[in-house]
């Protein structure tokens, strides 16, 4: 059984929603999950612009503590190019994003060779859980044209995990171009708490599997 994980986590948005929705909630079956913010240089944190400057601080972390296990909240969106497994010929370039994550989550498992380590990336990045229930943003806007075109995107896709990754039409960009006040580290973590954790798993299949594998080390 283990009760400690070590989440290395690609900013302060995911910092927070590990402190106010996965911490609580996980704590109550025995396992103490601590966030970290992934170092890009000294003195500053947060983004995956470089695997090379990632890899050592998993590899520190799997280490330091092997009672504990280690794993990652990083977008899928916007990985650099040499993250592992995105420039082999057999990545899935035009697969859905759960196959996209699924190559490369193995793909950074063989590249680490921890045994502690469960490596995970969000399909395709953290927005994708405000589709979950986008009529949430109506308690921070009156712009209701805005929401119900959120909603009609939702429902378009029935998977939130399935809203594409190309620059004008990631989660990220679709809810910034409806509404330009929204500020990830601040709005983000708020609404996907306003959703909850049993709805998340509900519409998000590849999150839900990551959640059931974290909920194993309790056991």
């Amino acid at each position: 059984m283990i009760n400690r994980l070590y989440l290395l986590v690609e900013g302060q948005t995911e910092e927070t929603f590990v402190r106010t929705v996965l911490t609580s909630h996980y704590a109550r079956i025995g396992l103490f999950i601590t966030p970290v913010i992934v170092s890009t240089s000294l003195g500053h944190k947060g983004g995956i612009t470089n695997y090379e400057k990632v890899k050592p601080q998993i590899n520190r972390l799997c280490k330091q503590d092997r009672k504990a296990c280690v794993s990652t909240l990083f977008d899928l969106y916007g990985l650099p190019g040499n993250f592992p497994g995105k420039d082999e010929a057999d990545f899935p370039a035009h697969g859905t994003g759960e196959q996209k994550a699924d190559f490369l989550e193995k793909k950074l498992a063989e590249d680490i060779k921890e045994r502690n380590f469960i490596p995970n990336l969000m399909v395709h990045e953290f927005e994708t859980l405000l589709f979950v229930e986008p009529g949430k943003f109506s308690d921070w806007t009156d712009a209701q044209s805005s929401i119900d075109l959120l909603i009609s995107i939702a429902q378009k896709h029935k998977n939130p995990e399935h809203i594409n990754d190309s620059p004008q039409t990631a989660p990220s960009k679709r809810i910034k171009k409806l509404m330009p006040w929204y500020e990830k580290n601040i709005h983000g973590p708020l609404i996907v708490a306003e959703i909850g954790l049993d709805s998340l798993r509900q519409a998000c299949p590849h999150f839900n599997r990551w959640l059931q594998c974290l909920e194993q080390l309790a056991i």
